[in-house]
């Protein structure tokens, strides 16, 4: 928790109580429902929660932006963004139903009234997000395909409406085809080692492929 606080010492008291809250619900839900490794349960704020906040480090939301977050998991990045934006709301999306009983244990133990989740492929979604967020579900190319015509055309946000890709290694290949991505090192962000190698793609909803 310390983390937390160590790079966004602004925070509320119910932010910060919410952000002590996650560590005794994940720890005792992933005894009923693995969701989260052993090594990283230990590790839970650098790993999880810290890293879903390298979106905020980029962005700060504006009250009443649309973000959804496909392939959750365990509800990464989608509920550390949710307790930092609680005015903005947050679609959880996944294809595995019993990673979604725990997000949304998660949520309704956290009290976020800012979250919904659907058991489903995104491809079979028809609404629009002024993000969509996601930590290295798929290549970009797949992921660009699940979730096409899902971005919403109508700016509100200083940064454009788009896909926020949490990746890790080198993107050269992956990226080559969409020129107008941008890619931010964590480690421009936080000190500890595990955000070395690790990055923040934005591609915005207008790119263009080569």
């Amino acid at each position: 928790m310390e983390l937390i606080l160590k790079y966004f010492p602004n925070l509320t008291q119910d932010q910060i109580y919410k952000f002590q809250q996650l560590e005794t619900l994940y720890k005792d839900w992933n005894l009923k429902i693995n969701v989260v490794s052993r090594k990283d349960i230990d590790e839970l704020y650098l790993r999880h929660v810290l890293h879903s906040l390298a979106i905020a480090k980029l962005i700060t939301f504006k009250d009443g932006t649309q973000i959804m977050d496909v392939g959750t998991g365990g509800g990464f990045p989608g509920i550390p963004l949710a307790i930092m934006f609680p005015n903005c709301h947050f679609h959880l999306v996944d294809s595995i139903a019993k990673k979604l009983k725990v997000v949304n244990e998660v949520t309704e133990g956290l009290g976020l009234t800012n979250v919904k989740t659907t058991h489903t492929r995104v491809e079979a979604l028809n609404e629009t997000y002024d993000f969509i967020v996601s930590r290295a579900v798929a290549a970009m190319p797949t992921f660009v395909h699940w979730t096409k015509g899902k971005i919403a055309k109508k700016q509100k946000n200083d940064v454009k409406n788009g896909i926020l890709y949490l990746k890790g290694g080198d993107l050269t290949e992956e990226l080559k085809d969409y020129t107008t991505t941008k890619i931010y090192n964590l480690s421009d962000y936080f000190e500890e080692a595990f955000f070395e190698t690790k990055k923040l793609v934005h591609l915005p909803q207008k790119f263009t492929k080569t």
